[in-house]
């Protein structure tokens, strides 16, 4: 089998904003206590002594439910299974539909799912061979004509390629039970895209008049668990008896709770043992959970993308690299650590590589491999030599004499995000400069960034399996502002990212690697400040198995590989 180190796509980039703010991801945090759809077990007090069966959940070698976090849809969400639809109540059909291969995204390798191997043939011809034996939940047999036709849908109807494969793909064709997959032109990078694609059945989906509107309210599909139950605030999945590897699934029930009060009412329901699993920032959290029961509660944090300071590069003083690499110096980051993350990440390399876990991909020659240190001197001298003069009142105006005022938005709730805001407030006003911090709703955030309207605000990118993506999502020019926060254009950085999509030598992906980081470095299209965090925790009170940091076979939000790995707690 073809290994690559292309994986993650837009949407474990999008998850990463999610994972790595202070609020609740969608899949991770729970919610109020309106159990109408599926009445909730008595909670019981935990204890240093480990429970019983009833205490833990566990019956007849089974765990009977796990309470896990909030199931998307928005804020009115609506019976909604469609995979490709945005408004599905779970990402992609998590846990009903399912991948041809599903990605251990802490290290970056694949695991045969519905496909059980692949291999590219060369840079535009894939091969990926169809799992036997497998069958949909209302008992019909899955098989390569499924994958066909659900590829061809996506072909057919373009609002449902949400991962913008037919850009680059000629045509999907079975031959046997293999897949050929032909390209128009090389796309080694868009494998992940492949890989994690989800798969529908042609029997069902080719009597839906419009696939893209259908809402597929009882979805037949391969995946562990199939809907049971689901009102606003609630959705309750069960387990699918029928399912293709029944015997790693060791749960019956999954519970999903809509995320309403905020951080802290979250904070308080995960301390008091209401979920079984979580993926939110808790402040303290030694104290604040694994205190409250230090021998089930547990949480694993592995690095994942870069928390940054975005500038608007349309505008000035932001499109004056000078500018930007004085922000370099002038911001504490050991600072924010500390109080505004607990201490709970590392400094983020201006490279946009995650060190040091890719330092493999890391040139020579950049000095202290991108930290910068806090250095206000440095910074102001940076600032004056770059043409910038303090007025009378010792606040830096711009290069035409103007007071400069400039503005930070931050997510309303977004506690952490918040903190750390105001300590770059304090940087930059203790720099000189005039900053006010403004705590908008996330719509609202997402809305004015997408528009360019604004100055500075947090972005995240970067950390995923796929160098292409860390970087054509940030820098690339036709990366659309839903990534490209910053506006940020240059066909010379475009040209090294569509090179670094077409070639599947190593020594030339990391060469144009190489060049890229060291761009950012000298650039400064952002200023990379902390490592996010993929929050993650969880209690061992009912179920055993999760990933941590001596057993990372996932990552927190590689779902199919974690319910597989559970197990009811002591068996």
């Amino acid at each position: 089998m073809t290994r690559s180190w292309y994986g993650v796509a837009l949407t474990v980039v999008l998850a990463l904003v999610l994972a790595a703010c202070g609020g609740s991801s969608e899949n991770g945090a729970a919610g109020d206590a309106n159990r109408a759809a599926s009445p909730q077990p008595s909670q019981p007090a935990a204890t240093e002594g480990g429970g019983s069966a009833e205490q833990s959940g566990a019956a007849d070698g089974m765990i009977e439910r796990l309470n896990l976090g909030s199931f998307g849809g928005g804020s009115t969400p609506q019976v909604n299974y469609n995979p490709f639809s945005p408004n599905v109540l779970l990402g992609d059909g998590m846990y009903i539909y399912e991948p041809l291969l599903v990605l251990n995204s802490y290290a970056c390798e694949y695991h045969p799912w519905l496909a059980t191997e692949y291999a590219w043939k060369d840079p535009q011809n894939l091969q990926l061979t169809i799992r036997e034996g497998v069958k949909w939940s209302d008992g019909q047999p899955f098989t390569p004509d499924d994958v066909v036709f659900t590829l061809n849908m996506l072909k057919e109807h373009q609002a449902l390629d949400t991962r913008g494969l037919w850009k680059s793909l000629d045509t999907v064709t079975a031959d046997g039970n293999t897949i050929v997959f032909t390209f128009k032109e090389p796309a080694v990078s868009l494998f992940e895209r492949v890989a994690n694609q989800r798969i529908v059945p042609k029997h069902i989906w080719e009597k839906q008049a419009d696939p893209v509107t259908f809402v597929n309210e009882s979805p037949v599909a391969t995946g562990p668990f199939l809907p049971a139950s689901f009102n606003q605030r609630q959705l309750v999945l069960k387990r699918n008896p029928s399912y293709w590897q029944a015997d790693k699934v060791k749960v019956n029930e999954l519970v999903f709770t809509k995320a309403e009060g905020g951080n802290q009412v979250e904070n308080l329901k995960l301390a008091q043992g209401e979920y079984d699993m979580n993926a939110m920032f808790v402040p303290n959290i030694e104290q604040a959970y694994v205190a409250r029961d230090p021998k089930h509660n547990h949480y694993w944090f592995p690095a994942g993308g870069a928390i940054g300071l975005g500038m608007n590069l349309q505008k000035a003083p932001f499109n004056d690299v000078e500018f930007r690499r004085a922000m370099a110096y002038a911001i504490n980051r050991e600072e924010i650590i500390t109080k505004a993350q607990f201490g709970y990440v590392a400094q983020a390399s201006q490279t946009g590589l995650v060190l040091p876990g890719q330092k493999d991909w890391l040139p020579s020659g950049i000095q202290n491999d991108g930290m910068f240190p806090f250095d206000q001197a440095q910074a102001t001298q940076i600032l004056e030599k770059a043409g910038y003069k303090k007025g009378s009142d010792g606040k830096f105006m711009t290069k035409d004499g103007q007071p400069m005022e400039l503005t930070f938005l931050v997510q309303s709730g977004w506690t952490d995000w918040i903190q750390a805001a105001q300590i770059i407030q304090a940087n930059l006003n203790a720099l000189g400069l005039t900053v006010n911090v403004q705590t908008p709703t996330p719509e609202t955030v997402e809305s004015q960034r997408a528009a360019g309207n604004y100055d500075m605000l947090f972005v995240v990118h970067g950390g995923s399996c796929s160098m292409y993506d860390n970087y054509y999502y940030h820098l690339h020019s036709q990366s659309p502002p839903a990534s490209n926060y910053i506006f940020h254009k240059n066909p010379d950085v475009d040209k090294l990212i569509d090179q670094l999509r077409s070639t599947v030598d190593e020594a030339e992906q990391k060469k144009v690697v190489g060049e890229l980081a060291r761009y950012s470095a000298e650039q400064f299209p952002t200023v990379p400040l902390w490592y996010g965090a993929n929050w993650f925790e969880y209690s061992t009170r009912k179920a055993e198995g999760w990933p941590n940091k001596d057993d990372p076979y996932a990552k927190p939000g590689d779902a199919l590989l974690i319910i597989t790995h559970l197990r009811p707690s002591g068996q």
